[in-house]
C-alpha cells in the first residue's frame, strides 16, 4: 500500500539476523512501499515498512556479519535521523537462555527487558573496571519507556487469563517450514560441566550428560539474569526501547542454530502482542526517541 510520510512512523523495530527480519516482516498487518535511499545523506540502512494495529513501523536489520553493540547503536541512530517521529523502539530477536533453580527457562520461551531491583532490564556485563578483588561492574543502562513496560504488564495479564494471542500469530509462519516448532528438534539441557563433543549437532553427546527436568514450563519473563544477547546494551541509553528475546540455546558449548528461526518467530509474535495493547493515540502523545535522549 502507499507509504505514509516519514514523520508518521512512530515505532522502530531493530533486529540483527535475517531470520529475525523475516519474522518481523511476517508480523506486519500491512506492508508499505520501500523508502528511496537518500544517497546524499548519512543513513545507510535499508528499511522494511508497514503497520501493526495502527502503528506505522520501520524495521531495520543490522548488516550481514555485523552484530554487536556498536553496529546496533549506529543503525538505531541513523533510523532516528530518518524517521524523526519514532517514539520508541523494539529490539526483537534471539538470545541464549540462563536456566536456574528459580526460573525454568526452556527453548522457545520469551525474555523481556523489564527492570529488576537496581537494574533497568539490560545489564552490560563488560562495563566496569578491574579491581584487586576482580572485575567490578559500574554504571547502569536506562530502563524501557513507561508505555512499553505498561504494555508488558497487560500482556502478562492476558497470558494469566489464557487470552494471549501469541500462538495465533505463530500461525502466520505456517508456510515457512524452518520456523515451525517441529523443525527445531528436541529441547535438551546438558549439565553445566559437560562439554559438547563436536559437530553441528549433539548426536555424539552422551545422554548421561543431560540435565533431568520436569516437562513443565515457567514464564521466562521474571527473575534475575535470564538471557545473554549481543546488541541491546548498544541501544538502551540512546534509543528508548524494549528488548524481546526468544530463547534459541542455553549459551553453552552445545549451542547450534536449529532453534533460531522458531525463537525469532515467537519473539516477533510477542512484540506484535505488545503493540496490540498500546493505543496509537497514546504513542502520539509521548516524546520522540530523539527528544527522550
Amino acid at each position: 500500500m502507499p507509504r505514509p510520510p516519514r514523520e508518521e512512523y512512530t515505532v522502530g523495530w531493530v533486529c540483527a539476523l535475517s531470520a529475525e527480519l523475516a519474522a518481523a516482516q511476517e508480523m506486519l498487518d500491512e506492508e508499505h512501499e520501500d523508502l528511496e535511499r537518500d544517497v546524499d545523506g548519512n543513513d545507510e540502512n535499508l528499511y522494511s515498512l508497514g503497520s501493526i494495529a495502527g502503528h506505522n513501523i520501520a524495521i531495520v536489520c543490522l548488516p550481514a556479519g555485523r552484530i554487536g553493540n556498536n553496529p546496533a547503536a549506529v543503525v538505531a541512530t541513523q533510523m532516528k535521523t530518518t524517521f524523526k517521529g519514532i517514539r520508541f523502539g523494539l529490539m526483537v530477536g534471539i538470545g541464549g537462555g540462563v536456566p536456574s533453580v528459580a526460573v525454568d527457562i526452556r527453548l522457545g520461551d520469551v525474555v523481556v527487558s523489564q527492570p529488576d531491583k537496581t537494574f533497568g532490564g539490560v545489564v552490560q556485563y563488560d562495563s566496569g573496571k578491574a579491581t584487586p578483588s576482580g572485575f567490578k561492574r559500574t554504571g547502569s543502562l536506562n530502563a524501557p519507556p513507561q508505555i512499553l513496560l505498561s504494555a508488558v504488564a497487560k500482556v502478562q495479564a492476558s497470558k494469566l487469563r489464557n487470552r494471549s494471542k501469541v500462538s495465533e500469530y505463530l500461525q502466520t509462519f505456517s508456510h515457512m517450514p524452518d520456523f515451525q516448532h517441529e523443525a527445531a528438534g528436541p529441547d535438551i539441557l546438558f549439565k553445566a560441566g559437560y562439554n559438547h563433543k563436536g559437530g553441528q549437532t549433539c548426536d555424539e553427546c552422551s545422554i548421561d550428560g543431560q540435565e533431568g527436568r520436569q516437562p513443565y514450563r515457567v514464564s521466562a519473563e521474571f527473575g534475575g539474569v535470564l538471557c545473554f544477547e549481543m546488541e541491546a546494551a548498544g541501544l538502551m541509553n540512546n534509543f528508548p526501547c524494549l528488548v524481546i528475546r526468544g530463547i534459541c540455546d542455553y549459551a553453552d558449548s552445545h549451542k547450534n542454530k536449529r532453534w533460531q528461526p522458531y525463537a525469532a518467530g515467537i519473539a516477533a509474535a510477542y512484540a506484535k502482542e505488545v503493540l496490540l495493547v498500546i493505543p496509537p493515540a497514546d504513542v502520539a502523545k509521548t516524546r520522540t526517541a530523539e527528544e527522550a535522549t
